[in-house]
Formats: structure tokens, C-alpha cells, sequence
């Protein structure tokens, strides 16, 4: 592999980030408007495209090291960084600087995002927990005439100040 396959993978893993981003966004979407009947679906998109960015990682760091071997970076765990440096033309130091440039600047959008769904999340657990807590406990099982012997149950005011 050489150094064009290895900006093909980058360029590969900068859509699948960008994918993830719309993904996590899509998520945040739901949990904004209250559809979390549909959140296990995106869930499952979120991590599909996790799967997928591991797998182009995995050839991505095969990659990087047969490109560090090439233009002799002395280390089995060459990085991006030290691929860089050690760039034999400008126009290879150029590509793969903008690549990383470019994967700095998603990952941390996608964190930020990832950090929101979060908040998000645990404010809606919370509401749930809130709601579950202040509903009534009374609970009876059924006799013989089908009947529970609680008395009916009453209206209830949620907010009184509307």
C-alpha cells in the first residue's frame, strides 16, 4: 500500500466521521423533540458506523506503517504525525496535513456532540424517574368478582398554574 491508498483511507474515514456527526445529530434531534420511541433505531445507525470506522482504522494503521516504512519513519506505531514529517514532497506533506487537520476538527465536533446527546439523555432519565416516582403506588391484585377493592381512581392536577 502506498502513500495514495493511505489518502484514500483518510479520505474514507473523513466521510464516516462526517456520517457519524449526521447520526449523532439525527439522534439529538429525537431526544430534543421527544420521539425516543425511534431512538433505538438510531442507536443501532450510531453504531454501525462505529463498526465501520474501527474497520478503516484497523487498514488505516496498516497503512500508515507501510507508508512510514517507505519513507523511513523507524517505528511500528508511526502516526499520522510522523508520516508528515518525514513526507518525502510538499504535496504529500500538504495532503496528509489537511487530512489531519480535517480529522482533528470532526472529532472534536462529533465529542461535543456525543457530550450533548448525554446531557440529553440523562435530563430525560431523570424526567422519567421524576414522573415514575410521583405516580401512585397503590397497587392491589384482582379477587374473585374481578375487582381490585381500591377505590376509583381520582383525577389528578399535574400543574396548577397554567
Amino acid at each position: 500500500m502506498g502513500a495514495q491508498e493511505l489518502s484514500t483511507l483518510l479520505w474514507r474515514e473523513r466521510e464516516l466521521l462526517e456520517l457519524l456527526m449526521f447520526k449523532l445529530e439525527e439522534e439529538q434531534l429525537l431526544l430534543t423533540s421527544g420521539k425516543s420511541r425511534w431512538l433505538p433505531f438510531a442507536t443501532r445507525e450510531v453504531e454501525q458506523v462505529l463498526e465501520r470506522l474501527r474497520e478503516n482504522g484497523i487498514e488505516r494503521a496498516m497503512a500508515v506503517t507501510e507508508v512510514g516504512e517507505d519513507w523511513g519513519v523507524n517505528d511500528d506505531d508511526a502516526t499520522l504525525r510522523m508520516i508528515i514529517a518525514k513526507a518525502p514532497s510538499e504535496v504529500w506533506r500538504d495532503n496528509f496535513t489537511g487530512h489531519l487537520n480535517a480529522l482533528t476538527e470532526l472529532a472534536a465536533s462529533i465529542s461535543e456532540l456525543r457530550d450533548s446527546n448525554v446531557q440529553y439523555l440523562r435530563a430525560a432519565s431523570r424526567v422519567t424517574q421524576e414522573t415514575l416516582a410521583s405516580l401512585s403506588a397503590d397497587t392491589a391484585t384482582y379477587n374473585s368478582r374481578g375487582a381490585t377493592g381500591l377505590a376509583a381512581p381520582s383525577a389528578h392536577l399535574f400543574d396548577g398554574k397554567m
